[in-house]
């Protein structure tokens, strides 16, 4: 129902899911009406209609409001690319742990493994 609100085409497969994960990592830099707002569509899951009503704004407004959260939201993900940072980490962590439990390698190399996924790791933080 809130597809229609993305721009990037990953947030647009991921769906809800990708409009979740913005406003988790940047729903802060919301001002309090527009994080109100947004979490009654995402989270509650509200029609544009209960929402206009409930907050005494028109359809539209509140369909305004949600689009230039969002482009807002991506704007500041394209800058600062925390999700795809977070991402990223995920996966190498999900990588040593596989490695970790890859009971065929030898001591020596899951030692370089993991000492290899540590500096992707770091890599990936301290990008700018």
């Amino acid at each position: 129902r809130l597809y229609f609100f993305c721009q990037r085409e990953e947030v647009v497969m991921d769906g809800i899911i990708g409009l979740g994960r913005l406003y988790d990592f940047y729903g802060e830099l919301l001002t309090v009406h527009q994080r109100q707002i947004y979490e009654a569509a995402v989270y509650e899951d509200l029609s544009l209609n209960e929402i206009a009503k409930e907050n005494g704004i028109t359809k539209q407004g509140v369909h305004d409001l949600i689009r230039r959260c969002t482009r807002t939201m991506e704007a500041y993900e394209e800058k600062l690319h925390m999700i795809e940072r977070f991402q990223r980490l995920q996966a190498l962590c999900e990588e040593t742990s596989t490695l970790c439990q890859d009971a065929s390698l030898s001591r020596e190399e899951l030692a370089a493994g993991t000492e290899e996924k540590l500096q992707l790791m770091l890599q990936a933080i301290s990008q700018d």
